[in-house]
């Protein structure tokens, strides 16, 4: 590839992970608002248009009051208020498939140009297919919230869901970095980078589970509950932190030992981040590019935990608990940059 089709190609797959931070956003007012089962059936190509007439928002509203979520938390909101509800769901919905154009027609394009290798094409075509996948894997979350007893997704489920999402995201942004500055060599000092690039990809793993940690924290409302910190009605540890047995069910379904795990998992992440710019800004030979990533790395993990902390101080408003999700794919978005940045050098 030429330097100014790498430029046009790594731009657009930079909009596609800008597109897929706000399909993450979104998924999270949906949650927040109780929106994702307002739609109750799955079309995925003629969904694309909303309802056009009176007797189609009847009816659709009609099968919403068919579950247990309407006559539970929304009886006698009216027309207006499922139309509400149903307008964040569908824009949920209609992000995803405008992602799926997004990525699917310039990718047509620019392999009938041969302005990307056969091999990134494929690539590119594989994530198409697995955001294909992820709608299907949305519409499997979904579902679980239409049983008799149930109100809400199965956080399995969601986490299954959020977790597909962060990937592909991870997966595009690595691509975009990787065309964007291709690998010509080692960074100038490699040994020195080694030790770094470890520190990094601990604290890479750790963000992950404390990811995961907090899709469980959102699918069991566990941060409706101990709105302080540190402590947590008045301990460290929680009190109730193992009533459930076999004792590993607590991890996934006491929301005491759910959100204690989130925040412990969180902190542990902040420090090995620490670690990681401690043993990194010491080094000598890393280049430019991977102190500066190393700065912005320091920056975002303390703003992602003030967003946390300050999220369970004020009972998760909508706001504060959408920003808090989008900007944890922020900062896995730069750790993954700082990684890149220990690997590879640009081409000038």
């Amino acid at each position: 590839m030429t330097p100014a089709h790498r430029r046009l190609i790594s731009g657009w797959l930079f909009l596609l992970c800008f597109m897929l931070l706000g399909m993450i956003a979104i998924g999270g007012v949906t949650r927040l608002t109780g929106s994702g089962l307002s739609i109750m059936d799955w079309q995925p190509v003629s969904g694309f248009i909303p309802p056009l007439s009176h007797a189609e928002w009847e009816r659709l509203f009609a099968l919403y009051q068919t579950i247990p979520q309407y006559h539970l938390q929304h009886e006698g909101f009216g027309l207006a208020g499922f139309q509400k509800i149903f307008w964040a769901e569908w824009i949920h919905r209609f992000w995803g498939r405008l992602m799926g154009l997004v990525l699917l027609v310039p990718l047509v394009w620019f392999t009938i140009k041969g302005m990307m290798t056969r091999a990134l094409a494929l690539r590119l075509f594989a994530f198409f297919i697995l955001g294909a996948l992820q709608g299907a894997i949305g519409w499997f979350m979904v579902a679980s919230g239409f049983r008799p007893d149930s109100t809400a997704v199965e956080p399995v489920r969601l986490v299954l869901h959020l977790s597909a999402a962060l990937l592909l995201y991870a997966a595009i942004l690595w691509t975009a970095f990787s065309v964007r500055w291709p690998r010509t060599g080692a960074v100038p000092d490699a040994a020195a980078a080694r030790p770094v690039r470890l520190a990094a990809g601990v604290a890479t793993a750790l963000l992950c589970t404390t990811i995961v940690a907090g899709g469980f924290t959102a699918g069991t409302h566990a941060g409706f509950l101990f709105n302080t910190f540190p402590l947590m009605d008045g301990h460290l540890i929680p009190t109730d932190y193992a009533s459930l047995s076999p004792f590993w069910l607590n991890w996934f379904a006491n929301k005491a030992a759910v959100q204690f795990d989130h925040r412990l998992l969180a902190t542990l992440t902040a420090l090995s981040v620490a670690a990681t710019l401690l043993v990194g800004l010491r080094a000598q030979g890393l280049g430019a590019r991977a102190r500066n990533a190393l700065v912005l790395l320091g920056w975002a993990v303390g703003i992602q935990y003030a967003l946390g902390v300050t999220t369970l101080l004020l009972v998760v408003p909508v706001w504060a608990g959408a920003v808090h999700q989008t900007f944890a794919a922020v900062l896995l978005g730069t750790m993954l940059y700082v990684l890149h940045s220990l690997r590879s050098t640009p081409t000038r």
